[in-house]
Protein backbone atom coordinates (compact mmCIF):
# COMPACT_ATOMS: atom_id res chain seq x y z
CA UNK A 1 0.00 0.00 0.00
CA UNK A 2 2.80 2.43 0.87
CA UNK A 3 4.12 3.00 -2.70
CA UNK A 4 0.61 3.95 -3.91
CA UNK A 5 -0.05 6.15 -0.90
CA UNK A 6 3.24 7.97 -1.41
CA UNK A 7 2.70 8.36 -5.14
CA UNK A 8 -0.76 9.84 -4.59
CA UNK A 9 0.81 12.57 -2.46
CA UNK A 10 1.78 14.19 -5.78
CA UNK A 11 -1.86 15.18 -6.32
CA UNK A 12 -1.58 17.63 -3.44
CA UNK A 13 1.05 19.60 -5.37
CA UNK A 14 -0.11 19.07 -8.96
CA UNK A 15 -1.70 22.25 -10.30
CA UNK A 16 -5.04 22.17 -12.07
CA UNK A 17 -3.86 23.14 -15.53
CA UNK A 18 -7.09 24.83 -16.63
CA UNK A 19 -6.69 27.60 -14.08
CA UNK A 20 -3.02 28.17 -14.91
CA UNK A 21 -3.84 28.39 -18.63
CA UNK A 22 -6.39 31.09 -17.81
CA UNK A 23 -3.90 33.26 -15.99
CA UNK A 24 -4.38 32.22 -12.38
CA UNK A 25 -1.18 31.84 -10.42
CA UNK A 26 0.36 28.39 -10.06
CA UNK A 27 -0.89 26.92 -6.81
CA UNK A 28 -4.38 28.39 -7.23
CA UNK A 29 -5.84 24.87 -6.94
CA UNK A 30 -4.20 21.45 -6.85
CA UNK A 31 -5.68 18.23 -8.16
CA UNK A 32 -5.77 17.03 -4.54
CA UNK A 33 -7.80 20.08 -3.50
CA UNK A 34 -10.14 19.45 -6.43
CA UNK A 35 -10.54 15.81 -5.41
CA UNK A 36 -11.51 16.96 -1.92
CA UNK A 37 -14.02 19.38 -3.45
CA UNK A 38 -15.51 16.65 -5.64
CA UNK A 39 -15.81 14.25 -2.70
CA UNK A 40 -17.44 16.97 -0.60
CA UNK A 41 -19.90 17.96 -3.35
CA UNK A 42 -20.66 14.29 -4.12
CA UNK A 43 -21.36 13.54 -0.47
CA UNK A 44 -23.66 16.54 -0.12
CA UNK A 45 -25.50 15.67 -3.34
CA UNK A 46 -25.86 12.01 -2.33
CA UNK A 47 -27.12 12.91 1.12
CA UNK A 48 -29.70 15.27 -0.38
CA UNK A 49 -30.81 12.57 -2.83
CA UNK A 50 -31.28 10.16 0.09
CA UNK A 51 -33.07 12.81 2.16
CA UNK A 52 -35.58 13.19 -0.66
CA UNK A 53 -36.18 9.46 -0.85
CA UNK A 54 -33.82 8.53 -3.66
CA UNK A 55 -31.64 5.44 -3.50
CA UNK A 56 -27.91 6.02 -3.64
CA UNK A 57 -24.90 4.16 -2.24
CA UNK A 58 -22.95 6.91 -0.46
CA UNK A 59 -19.88 4.73 0.14
CA UNK A 60 -19.74 3.97 -3.59
CA UNK A 61 -20.11 7.71 -4.37
CA UNK A 62 -17.22 8.60 -2.08
CA UNK A 63 -14.95 5.86 -3.41
CA UNK A 64 -15.61 6.96 -6.99
CA UNK A 65 -15.00 10.60 -6.10
CA UNK A 66 -11.71 9.81 -4.39
CA UNK A 67 -10.27 7.70 -7.25
CA UNK A 68 -11.60 9.72 -10.20
CA UNK A 69 -8.35 11.64 -10.85
CA UNK A 70 -5.72 9.18 -9.59
CA UNK A 71 -4.35 8.67 -13.11
CA UNK A 72 -3.22 12.30 -13.08
CA UNK A 73 -0.50 11.24 -10.65
CA UNK A 74 1.29 9.77 -13.67
CA UNK A 75 -0.35 11.61 -16.57
CA UNK A 76 -0.49 15.13 -15.17
CA UNK A 77 -3.58 17.30 -15.37
CA UNK A 78 -4.05 17.45 -19.12
CA UNK A 79 -6.34 20.25 -20.27
CA UNK A 80 -9.46 19.22 -22.17
CA UNK A 81 -7.97 20.73 -25.33
CA UNK A 82 -5.21 18.09 -25.27
CA UNK A 83 -7.76 15.55 -26.51
CA UNK A 84 -8.20 17.69 -29.62
CA UNK A 85 -4.62 16.87 -30.58
CA UNK A 86 -4.33 13.17 -29.89
CA UNK A 87 -7.98 12.11 -29.50
CA UNK A 88 -10.15 11.26 -26.54
CA UNK A 89 -9.74 7.50 -27.04
CA UNK A 90 -5.94 7.71 -26.89
CA UNK A 91 -6.12 9.87 -23.78
CA UNK A 92 -8.54 7.45 -22.10
CA UNK A 93 -6.34 4.44 -22.92
CA UNK A 94 -3.27 6.21 -21.55
CA UNK A 95 -5.07 7.23 -18.34
CA UNK A 96 -6.40 3.71 -17.93
CA UNK A 97 -2.94 2.20 -18.35
CA UNK A 98 -1.41 4.71 -15.91
CA UNK A 99 -4.12 3.98 -13.34
CA UNK A 100 -3.80 0.20 -13.71
CA UNK A 101 0.01 0.31 -13.49
CA UNK A 102 -0.18 2.39 -10.33
CA UNK A 103 -2.72 0.22 -8.50
CA UNK A 104 -0.91 -2.98 -9.55
CA UNK A 105 1.37 -2.14 -6.59
CA UNK A 106 -1.58 -3.08 -4.35
CA UNK A 107 -1.61 -6.69 -5.58
CA UNK A 108 -3.89 -8.38 -8.07
CA UNK A 109 -7.06 -8.53 -5.97
CA UNK A 110 -7.04 -5.02 -4.54
CA UNK A 111 -5.59 -3.50 -7.71
CA UNK A 112 -8.43 -5.03 -9.72
CA UNK A 113 -10.96 -3.64 -7.27
CA UNK A 114 -9.59 -0.10 -7.61
CA UNK A 115 -9.39 -0.47 -11.39
CA UNK A 116 -13.08 -1.45 -11.38
CA UNK A 117 -13.94 1.72 -9.42
CA UNK A 118 -12.02 3.80 -11.95
CA UNK A 119 -13.65 2.07 -14.91
CA UNK A 120 -17.10 2.56 -13.38
CA UNK A 121 -16.44 6.29 -13.09
CA UNK A 122 -14.96 6.63 -16.57
CA UNK A 123 -17.86 4.79 -18.24
CA UNK A 124 -20.53 6.37 -15.97
CA UNK A 125 -21.76 2.82 -15.41
CA UNK A 126 -23.88 3.59 -12.33
CA UNK A 127 -26.03 6.35 -10.92
CA UNK A 128 -23.28 6.89 -8.36
CA UNK A 129 -20.66 7.41 -11.11
CA UNK A 130 -22.95 9.85 -12.91
CA UNK A 131 -23.56 11.74 -9.67
CA UNK A 132 -19.79 11.98 -9.11
CA UNK A 133 -19.36 13.38 -12.64
CA UNK A 134 -21.99 16.00 -11.78
CA UNK A 135 -20.08 16.72 -8.55
CA UNK A 136 -16.90 17.13 -10.63
CA UNK A 137 -18.61 19.85 -12.68
CA UNK A 138 -20.22 21.43 -9.61
CA UNK A 139 -16.84 21.65 -7.87
CA UNK A 140 -15.37 23.27 -11.00
CA UNK A 141 -18.19 25.85 -11.04
CA UNK A 142 -17.88 26.52 -7.31
CA UNK A 143 -14.13 27.09 -7.72
CA UNK A 144 -14.68 29.34 -10.74
CA UNK A 145 -17.22 31.32 -8.72
CA UNK A 146 -14.77 31.73 -5.83
CA UNK A 147 -12.04 32.87 -8.24
CA UNK A 148 -14.40 35.33 -9.94
CA UNK A 149 -15.55 36.67 -6.58
CA UNK A 150 -11.87 37.32 -5.81
CA UNK A 151 -11.51 39.24 -9.08
CA UNK A 152 -10.48 36.63 -11.68
CA UNK A 153 -11.59 37.36 -15.23
CA UNK A 154 -12.06 35.32 -18.41
CA UNK A 155 -13.70 32.29 -16.78
CA UNK A 156 -16.99 32.57 -18.67
CA UNK A 157 -16.25 29.49 -20.79
CA UNK A 158 -16.75 27.29 -17.72
CA UNK A 159 -20.30 28.60 -17.35
CA UNK A 160 -21.36 28.33 -20.99
CA UNK A 161 -24.39 26.06 -21.43
CA UNK A 162 -23.85 24.52 -18.00
CA UNK A 163 -27.57 24.50 -17.17
CA UNK A 164 -28.21 22.34 -20.25
CA UNK A 165 -25.49 19.83 -19.31
CA UNK A 166 -26.79 16.26 -19.24
CA UNK A 167 -25.38 13.78 -16.71
CA UNK A 168 -27.64 10.80 -17.42
CA UNK A 169 -29.44 11.18 -14.11
CA UNK A 170 -33.17 11.04 -13.57
CA UNK A 171 -35.67 11.50 -10.76
CA UNK A 172 -34.49 12.95 -7.48
CA UNK A 173 -30.79 12.81 -8.44
CA UNK A 174 -31.42 14.89 -11.58
CA UNK A 175 -33.46 17.40 -9.56
CA UNK A 176 -30.78 17.84 -6.90
CA UNK A 177 -28.00 18.32 -9.47
CA UNK A 178 -30.09 20.72 -11.56
CA UNK A 179 -31.05 22.79 -8.52
CA UNK A 180 -27.44 22.99 -7.38
CA UNK A 181 -26.19 24.12 -10.78
CA UNK A 182 -29.01 26.68 -11.07
CA UNK A 183 -28.11 28.03 -7.61
CA UNK A 184 -24.47 28.46 -8.67
CA UNK A 185 -25.49 30.19 -11.90
CA UNK A 186 -27.81 32.50 -9.95
CA UNK A 187 -25.07 33.34 -7.44
CA UNK A 188 -22.74 34.19 -10.32
CA UNK A 189 -25.40 36.37 -11.97
CA UNK A 190 -25.89 38.22 -8.68
CA UNK A 191 -22.13 38.66 -8.38
CA UNK A 192 -21.90 40.04 -11.90
CA UNK A 193 -24.84 42.34 -11.19
CA UNK A 194 -23.01 43.74 -8.15
CA UNK A 195 -19.84 44.22 -10.18
CA UNK A 196 -21.69 46.18 -12.85
CA UNK A 197 -23.73 48.23 -10.34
Amino acid sequence: MLPVLLELQRLKRLDRTGWVLRGLAPGAESVGAHTYGVALAAMLLADEVRRRGGEIDVERVLRLALVHDWAETRMGDLPRTASDYFGAAVRQRAERAAFDDMVAELGAELGSEYSAWHEEYETRASVEARLVKAADVIDLLAQAFVFERAGARELSEFWADVEAREFGLDGVAAEVVSETIRALVAARAALNGQAQG
